[in-house]
């Protein structure tokens, strides 16, 4: 009797524990989801690239349901390489140059995973700004930080616009998104759909330039230009209800790309012939996997996308989406490996820089292998 007792105590101990862990696993959860979807299909219904309730890829993806034997080889690779797809030591970050005067010409500090700010003929341009530990709608669960945030929000100078790919969050962070509202007064240029996420974060509507594949929008004489990217988007059940983009930034003398999240599409080159050619891309190598190869870019077809977008040899590539958050089972340093071997043949010049590290195109390329921990 009394062990039975004391069993069911400790049975109830632990449910408690284990309920306290999911209350505190879901604080803030449902904030973080963002918009109602109907309040999302609303604005997004107008589109032509929305059909039968979701956008769709102009280039589509293949839609591939993994059979039982391969979710357990992935996910066995996951668990299993822990120590390949993780960085063996500490990664090393740059002490920040930002210039709190005038932006450059042209320049790009990248802060880690898609996170970059673009100096373009002295605007500033800050992309899927992500600070959170962990890119998931709970502080205790999902993908965490490999390395902390070479800068803090604070530490940012004035910047001129703020540009969101998509709602996936690790590329579309509430604490980010709130904080920048309070440091910043740039406005938010977002995918068709993703404005009703940030106007139920409490987001003033004068600070939201929601625009379709094609359409621009203005600061000064910058232009920010929302192209097509080959991708999805969702924050919980339901999936593909806002945009997701690639974004040109083209300034009186110069042009950047920005290529958000995207697998391989025949929109690079026709991007390339409308709003090309770049001096500068920013283009995803990472989290990558032959179950879904449509969707995210291996190295190989970045350096085929960089080519399609600038025409020509003359522009740089800085690799983005690597380093920062474990998204794929593929082994750490992997995607700038099999980069750097790719732009060789290709004569691509490529930037590597470490987390907080700023790239100056016109001047000498610092590089050394940092990521070989």
């Amino acid at each position: 009797m009394v062990v039975r007792r004391a069993l069911r105590l400790a049975a109830g101990t632990a449910s408690l524990a284990a309920g306290g862990w999911l209350v505190r696993a879901l604080h803030g959860a449902p904030a973080a989801l963002g918009a109602n979807p109907a309040t999302i299909r609303a604005i997004s219904e107008g589109s032509p690239h929305y059909r039968d309730g979701s956008f769709v890829n102009l280039d589509p993806a293949s839609i591939y349901v993994m059979g039982r034997e391969e979710l357990r080889l992935i996910l066995w690779e996951f668990v299993g390489n822990r120590g390949g797809s993780r960085p063996a030591k500490p990664i090393p970050l740059a002490a920040p140059e930002i210039y709190k005067g005038d932006a450059s010409r042209l320049a790009v500090s990248w802060f880690g995973h898609s996170t970059a700010l673009v100096e373009i003929d002295g605007y500033r341009v800050l992309t899927d700004p992500v600070w959170s530990n962990r890119c998931s709608p709970s502080d205790l669960v999902g993908p965490q930080r490999l390395h902390p945030p070479p800068v803090q929000l604070e530490g940012l100078p004035a910047v001129d616009a703020v540009v969101i790919s998509h709602d996936h969050y690790d590329h579309l962070d509430i604490d980010t998104i709130i904080a920048l509202t309070r440091t910043q007064r740039a406005p938010f240029f977002v995918p068709l759909g993703v404005g009703a996420h940030l106007r139920a974060w409490g987001i003033p509507e004068q600070r939201i330039v929601e625009l379709d594949w094609q359409q621009s929008g203005q600061v000064d004489q910058l232009r920010i230009v929302c192209m097509p990217a080959r991708h999805f988007s969702g924050r919980f059940l339901s999936r593909d209800n806002t945009l997701w983009a690639s974004w040109a930034f083209i300034g009186p003398s110069h042009r950047a790309y920005f290529g958000g999240d995207t697998g391989y599409t025949k929109s690079f080159a026709q991007i390339g012939a409308d709003h090309g050619p770049f001096d500068l891309t920013l283009m995803p190598i990472g989290a990558y996997n032959s179950a879904w190869p449509d969707i995210h870019m291996n190295p190989e077809e970045a350096i085929r996308a960089h080519l399609d977008v600038t025409d020509s040899r003359a522009g740089l590539l800085v690799p983005v989406h690597w380093g920062t958050f474990r998204l794929a089972p593929h082994p750490w340093s992997e995607p700038v490996e099999r980069l750097l071997a790719a732009a060789e043949p290709e004569q691509v010049k490529v930037a590597v820089p470490l987390p907080g590290q700023r790239v100056d195109p016109a001047g000498p390329l610092r590089s050394s292998p940092w990521w070989r921990l």
